[in-house]
This record gives structure tokens, C-alpha cells and sequence, in this order.
């Protein structure tokens, strides 16, 4: 099983340094994959119809597709991916284009995680449309793998059109794995037609079985199956208790999770170094270091 560390930028210095620092100790540890969240931008909570959301515009995000490009250029083997990018507030060429420059300037180590959001507040600031993000995101990937794999692409979509034009240069991975977050019923048949991988929300293995039946049903259905299918769990480092994130690591290996990343987010630490003394730990735990 892979094993891979969220870049806890919420919590985290954007200090270059720090962020150079977080990078090459994570993959000196052995992590074989960073894991960062995507948001552009963050709604006042004091707004007059209220806000409900975990994250306003006192939250720090740093842009996904440039902060890995400069982890990129810093590190030698270790992946990234997104956790996820919020597909349909972006503009799908745009989005073509930043994944193939950073596939290309990363040596082929790039997965797309994609996701809907929940942020209509984001939506409506970029010029998307919040409440057709859902039949939209098929088309996007549908053309994302047309534009990573083709030089020349004549698209007419309902929400996208490219009239005989091409990106150059094309991705090492053509194309680029797409993996999706989400969980909703209509998420997992899209997970089970369009998706190289899931990636789910659910804290433990156990609360994730249903989700995982579901899956495998509809994979089944779309002429499918597990095999060459994957799995990132998310497991939260809490306070540390290390019988009680052995047992996590075992029973997400044990539904057939192919990846892993472990999230120090919310475990009280309040600078660079506790961060990193958490992943030490979990590495050693893990066997990777």
C-alpha cells in the first residue's frame, strides 16, 4: 500500500522555506505521495444570508497547480495529488493545460484527485454554474483525457467547445489518472464509469463498506472491477494514539485500499515542527522510514 502525507496548509507556514522543508522531509521519510486541498477562494461568514461552510476567507489555501509545481522542482520521486480540485468552477482547458505543465515538470508523478465542492460562493466569484457541477463534470473529464492524449482536439460539448486545436506540450501520462472524491449516489456511479480511483471521506474502514458495495456493483455494471481500480484512504492522526492508527492502517489494507495518506490537520499542533514530528512518527510506525 502506498503511503502518502496531507500537506496541512490550513494550518501550515507559507513560508517557502517551510513549504520547501515540509516537501523533501516528507519524502525523505519515504511517503511515496503528497496530498494537498483545493480552494481559491473563502466567503465572509458575517455575509447577510449566513454561511455554514468550514473554511472562510481567514482559512489559508495556497493554489494547488503552483504549489505542486514548486514542490516539484524540489523533490526527486515523491507524487502529488489533488485532494481534491474542484473540477467544474474551472475552466476545463485551463485546467488541461495546468495538469499537463505540471505532469511534465514532475516527471509523470501527478494524479487529479476531482471533486464537485460545495462552495456556491466560490462558484459564483469564478462564473460557473453551482448547481449543474454534477453533469458537468462528466464532460470535463471526457475531454480532459481527449486534450491530454490527442495534439489535436474537436470538442462540442454543452459546456465546452474546441474548435481543431491542441495543447503541446502533451503530459508524461496520457493521460493524467483522474481519481474522484465524493460519496453521494450519483458520485459513486460516476467513481465506477469514469474514475481510475476513489477517494473517500469515511474515517474508518468499516464506515466505508457500504460506500465500497456500492461501488463494486456499479463497477460491475460498467464492465469493471476492482482490479487496476483504486483506493486512498484518509486517516487522521488525532492525538497520536499509535495501536489506534496500526489498526486503522490494517483495516483499510484489509478492504483493499491501495493508497494512503495520513492528515495531521486538527491534532493541535501549532507549527511546521510538530507537523513534521507527527509524520516521523507515523513513518516509523508504518515501516516506510
Amino acid at each position: 500500500m502506498n503511503i502518502g502525507a496531507v500537506y496541512p496548509q490550513t494550518e501550515y507556514s507559507t513560508d517557502p522555506t517551510a513549504i520547501r522543508d515540509f516537501a523533501q522531509t516528507v519524502e525523505g521519510l519515504g511517503y511515496t505521495h503528497i496530498v494537498a486541498y483545493d480552494h481559491v477562494l473563502g466567503a465572509n461568514p458575517d455575509r447577510p444570508e449566513g454561511w455554514h461552510g468550514p473554511y472562510t476567507y481567514q482559512t489559508t489555501f495556497m493554489e494547488i497547480f503552483v504549489l505542486f509545481s514548486y514542490m516539484a522542482a524540489i523533490t526527486e520521486k515523491i507524487g502529488f495529488l489533488t485532494g481534491v480540485v474542484i473540477l467544474p468552477q474551472r475552466q476545463t482547458s485551463l485546467v488541461a493545460k495546468q495538469a499537463a505543465t505540471l505532469d511534465v515538470l514532475c516527471h509523470g508523478r501527478f494524479r487529479m484527485g476531482v471533486g464537485l465542492g460545495w462552495n456556491y460562493v466560490e462558484y459564483e466569484a469564478l462564473g460557473e454554474d453551482y448547481h449543474t457541477r454534477g453533469k458537468r463534470i462528466e464532460e470535463q473529464v471526457n475531454l480532459l483525457r481527449q486534450l491530454w492524449t490527442q495534439p489535436l482536439v474537436n470538442f462540442k460539448g454543452k459546456w465546452d467547445s474546441i474548435p481543431d486545436a491542441g495543447l503541446n506540450p502533451l503530459p508524461v501520462q496520457r493521460p493524467i489518472p483522474i481519481w474522484f472524491g465524493g460519496q453521494a449516489e450519483a458520485v459513486l456511479r460516476r467513481v465506477a464509469a469514469l474514475g481510475d480511483g476513489w477517494l473517500p471521506n469515511q474515517k474508518t474502514a468499516h464506515d466505508s463498506l457500504p460506500l465500497l458495495e456500492k461501488i463494486d456493483h456499479y463497477l460491475e455494471e460498467a464492465g469493471r472491477s476492482r482490479k487496476g481500480f483504486g483506493l486512498e484512504a484518509r486517516v487522521g492522526y488525532g492525538t497520536g494514539d499509535l495501536d489506534w492508527l496500526s489498526q486503522q492502517v490494517r483495516e483499510w489494507e484489509g478492504v483493499g485500499a491501495t493508497h494512503l495518506s495520513i492528515n495531521t490537520l486538527g491534532s493541535g499542533f501549532t507549527t511546521p515542527k510538530e507537523h513534521l514530528a507527527a509524520l516521523q512518527t507515523f513513518a516509523r510506525l508504518v515501516g516506510i522510514n
